[in-house]
């Protein structure tokens, strides 16, 4: 049986500077870290002591230092691939959330969704952020380890959880699964049937302590 662990860092220096995200290299703020250490406890917990497991993170800081958490734990060293990394919004990266919210051209109700032009310089379409995402699931997939955890970003763990149930890219037009900050979604195969199930999707009940806190 295989089991995905699939975590969405926390919170992050450009969710409470109000600036775009994506590509730009923002790092945890300290509630971010202090909810990242809970992340870690949380899957020690799930995963049983000794059981081989394997780390995966986006190579952008907030999620390295959300897997080093992680890393620290379980005493595995993360694999960082830019395939995991957040959609890139071109030159809006880095810049007020407003700047892109006054160029930003939403793609049609019906119609070209995966090619769509939203209007910024250098934005990655759906298609192009949906295909290495899934070219790292891929890869990630073709390894027997039973225990995997995959550290990302909040708009790149829809392609994950996509790729996972095997939705053809060329229908992941609408797909979006929406999940909080610092989430973890578990996603597990089982060895008879071979399903592929979404155990839970953005569960942040580990969190409960660092907010009350």
């Amino acid at each position: 049986m295989r089991t995905i662990y699939a975590v969405t860092h926390p919170e992050a220096t450009h969710h409470v500077e109000r600036v775009v995200g994506g590509w730009h290299d923002s790092q945890l703020t300290p509630a971010g870290l202090s909810a990242a250490a809970s992340i870690a406890q949380a899957l020690r917990a799930q995963i049983p002591e000794g059981a081989d497991v394997e780390l995966f993170s986006s190579d952008l800081q907030r999620t390295r230092q959300t897997a080093e958490k992680v890393a620290g734990l379980f005493g595995v060293k993360p694999i960082l691939d830019r395939r995991l990394r957040e959609k890139s919004y071109g030159e809006a990266g880095g810049r007020p959330q407003e700047w892109l919210d006054r160029r930003f051209v939403p793609p049609p109700a019906a119609g070209e969704r995966l090619e769509h032009d939203e209007g910024v310089a250098g934005a990655e379409t759906k298609a192009a952020w949906a295909q290495r995402v899934y070219a790292a699931m891929d890869e990630i997939l073709q390894r027997p380890c039973e225990h995997q955890i995959i550290v990302t970003h909040g708009g790149s763990l829809t392609f994950v959880v996509a790729s996972w149930i095997k939705m053809p890219i060329k229908a992941v037009g609408y797909v979006s699964f929406r999940v909080p900050s610092g989430s973890i979604t578990t996603l597990r195969e089982d060895d008879f049937f071979h399903n592929r199930t979404v155990v839970n999707l953005g569960d942040t009940r580990h969190l409960d302590s660092v907010e009350a806190g």
